[in-house]
């Protein structure tokens, strides 16, 4: 075999690293970071920042069910981008649905958890990890009205009293004051007391659908629910229609949010790593949902058959 004859690159020294590295290994660790320029106004660095269709791609993309490493190959954005634009457009429209759900004129609504996880399941926690909220099991709590199908609020965290209580009390400040109207909700026996808790003497027309099960069937590769022997309805508070104790409306829901988000889809590696990821991801859902996206059924927004808008909004105005 011959030597080779080719010259070895010089060795470089960074400061702060504790690695001595070539040449070519620091032009290569620094070739895909963002490119740094002073600004024209007072001289200072500052980062670029992704042009306004690149962010509305990348939007339009999440909407619709598409996972952050499928946009990163689609685009050519670094997924880390992505998700940093997911938090800040997040973040946003959970100010506006804040802002502009107020007031609302809601006849039935319908309440239903849905489940996911962050950064592991539940059964995989370490005996530390079990005491962190933000780790494992996490339980959607949404409402929605059964006319406009508008969701008013929704609230992230475990499946207990605390979260049930938080989420009452959203309810309530989105809603009308001294507005009567019906409560459904299944058999999650903690809503009796946030009911009661949020609205004391005032509290709705509440019915809880308690729906009994069969067993599960059995074998390692099970992946089917249990099937549904009995739905009874059952008055809480007030007079409930008994027509209308019903779920059916706000688990259609569900599978919008499964369908449009990403992180809901059962046995991929999508799910949420944090907490704050998932909150932005739902808050940008749940805008969309009510403000930009035409119901097939209603052939207008939610949010426009509430009458909390006149118009359909344009996916820039959540970006914005």
């Amino acid at each position: 075999m011959g030597m080779d004859n080719r010259t070895p690159e010089p060795l470089v020294t960074v400061q702060g690293w504790h690695h001595t590295l070539t040449a070519g290994a620091v032009r290569a660790r620094f070739v895909a970071a963002p490119m740094i320029r002073p600004s024209a106004e007072n001289g200072k660095a500052t980062m670029n920042v992704l042009k306004a269709d690149k962010q509305l791609a990348i939007i339009s993309a999440l909407v619709e069910g598409n996972s952050i490493r499928s946009i990163e190959r689609m685009t050519g954005v670094h997924r880390d981008t992505i998700m940093r634009l997911t938090v800040r457009v997040g973040e946003r429209c959970q100010e506006i649905l804040s802002e502009r759900m107020r007031g609302l004129e809601c006849r039935r609504v319908q309440v239903d958890e849905i489940w996911t996880y962050c950064y592991k399941k539940q059964a995989r926690l370490s005996h530390e990890e079990r005491h962190a909220p933000t780790m494992g099991d996490q339980y959607v709590f949404v409402a929605l009205d059964a006319d406009s199908k508008l969701v008013p609020c929704f609230e992230v965290g475990k499946r207990n009293m605390v979260t049930a209580y938080r989420f009452m009390d959203t309810l309530k400040a989105r809603l009308a004051e001294k507005r009567r109207f019906q409560l459904t909700s299944d058999g999650f026996v903690p809503y009796i007391g946030a009911v009661e808790h949020a609205w004391g003497a005032d509290a709705p027309d509440f019915g809880q659908l308690i729906k009994s099960y069969g067993a599960l069937p059995a074998g390692p590769g099970r992946y089917a629910p249990p099937s549904l022997l009995d739905a009874i309805p059952s008055v809480v508070h007030g007079q409930p229609d008994p027509a209308h104790i019903s779920t059916s409306f706000i688990e259609r829901q569900n599978l919008t949010i499964r369908m449009a988000c990403r992180r809901f889809t059962r046995l991929t590696n999508a799910f949420s790593k944090k907490l704050e990821n998932l909150k932005a991801a739902l808050a940008l859902h749940f805008a969309h949902y009510n403000f930009v996206r035409i119901h097939g059924s209603l052939r207008v927004t939610p949010a426009m058959a509430a009458g909390v808008t006149n118009r359909t909004w344009d996916l820039e105005e959540l970006i914005a």
